[in-house]
């Protein structure tokens, strides 16, 4: 039931102490503001590393060969490993149930990008169509290099963005142009997109790679193999499978080239859900030392309240007396010293969140921090902690309270 005449009991006597109780709340809605902060912050590091990683499919490997170390099986160390269609097909062969997509990618030498008589200093790769998936790349207009493409030795070229605005600037569109590299003429069919700043990979034009092949002496020699592997339920499941496979293909690729197993430079694999479990597991400890750093913040303000509750019921020691004196039961002066307690825990908490939401909600959006984008909170986190922190502030209220019950009537009247 409400009790009218106890709030204003209540209301009362923080009038009579407005300093104490500000600095009082003020320790606890500081406790909570910092702590939403921090975690918001927390948040973002994480939300600013997953988009790094989504410039490449994070699940993605890129493998390609170096020269050997080690000598094995009588051969000398030095010799230069060289990737062939093969290789290719047998991992397909032997783990394609283990990938979702596979593509190559061969670079051919020498060769001479001419758009009406401009020369073009870009760089040209053959692969196929799934290099999109791997990469992570969008189109922007028309197509990507298809399997019709590959089976055909197709004439067709993809250029990027960046290659549109330097070389196509005049014209509405470049899907139809023709680009003649090294005497032959490609025709433009698609235009296609880098996620993020980054516009190194946007120096490419991409051709199909048995065109490449032939055209360009290439034979069957290829450049780097490329595979996306499925996602697993956990980060640690996704980086065990990942292992997983990549171990199985380069035990087959050591063996085909005649490569020591311990040689780890002869063929070089780039794992970027390796790099990317470092990053998301500094940030945990970062978030854990976040909740340290606010839990003790809160700790000390709840012993604040504590503090001031023990203040309260020495300076009402006397009117506790003539309660009890009345006939006020125990759990009556319990009740009056908790609910000013609890009141001033959930103002001063709740005050805290709502500034800390409200700043994180303007500013977040606006922040431009590497590795940090968009800091936020989830709101039922941040509201169960309140929760947590007025339970905190009544069990702290509580024992004051107690000790106020537990005073001897003829002891507190005689009190000064």
């Amino acid at each position: 039931m409400f009790d009218i005449e106890r709030w204003q009991e209540i209301f009362d006597t923080i009038r009579k102490n407005k300093l104490r109780t500000f600095l009082t709340g003020l320790s606890v809605a500081s406790g909570i503001f910092i702590l939403v902060i921090l975690l918001g912050f927390g948040q973002g590091m994480q939300n600013g590393i997953a988009a790094e990683f989504k410039e490449d499919a994070a699940t993605s490997i890129w493998v390609w060969p170096r020269r050997t170390t080690i000598e094995y099986k009588g051969l000398n160390p030095g010799r230069r490993i060289q990737l062939r269609n093969e290789n290719f097909d047998a991992i397909a062969g032997q783990m394609g149930d283990g990938y979702e997509k596979g593509s190559v990618l061969y670079f051919p030498r020498d060769v001479k990008v001419v758009y009406k008589n401009d020369l073009l200093v870009y760089n040209i790769a053959g692969t196929t169509a799934d290099l999109q998936t791997i990469e992570n790349e969008y189109l922007s207009e028309g197509r990507y290099i298809n399997e019709t493409d590959v089976r055909t030795n197709a004439k067709v070229a993809v250029i990027s963005n960046k290659i549109k605005r330097e070389v196509f600037s005049k014209l509405d569109s470049p899907l139809g142009e023709y680009l003649n590299i090294s005497g032959a003429n490609f025709k433009v069919v698609g235009v296609f997109g880098e996620y993020g700043d980054d516009e190194g990979e946007e120096e490419r034009i991409f051709i199909p790679i048995t065109t490449a092949q032939l055209a360009f002496n290439g034979g069957d020699k290829i450049n780097n193999l490329n595979y996306l592997l499925p996602e697993q339920g956990s980060l640690d499941e996704t980086v065990a499978n990942t292992d997983k496979f990549i171990a199985e293909m380069k035990d087959y690729l050591h063996e085909y080239h005649g490569v020591s197993p311990e040689d780890d430079r002869a063929i070089r694999v780039w794992n970027p859900i390796e790099e990317a479990k470092r990053y998301y597991g500094l940030t945990n400890n970062i978030k854990f030392f976040f909740w340290f750093v606010g839990i003790c913040t809160i700790i000390a303000g709840v012993v604040g309240v504590s503090n001031i509750m023990l203040i309260v019921v020495k300076e009402r020691t006397r009117e506790i007396g003539i309660r009890k004196a009345l006939g006020a039961k125990p759990w009556s002066i319990v009740g009056m010293i908790l609910q000013e307690s609890i009141f001033v825990t959930a103002i001063s908490g709740f005050s805290g969140l709502i500034l800390s939401m409200a700043i994180l909600e303007v500013v977040g959006p606006n922040v431009e921090i590497d590795y940090v984008l968009n800091p936020s909170v989830n709101f039922t986190v941040a509201f169960s902690t309140v929760i947590v922190l007025v339970v905190a502030g009544a069990i702290a209220g509580f024992f004051p309270a107690w000790r106020a019950a537990s005073i001897h009537t003829i002891d507190a009247l005689r009190d000064e």
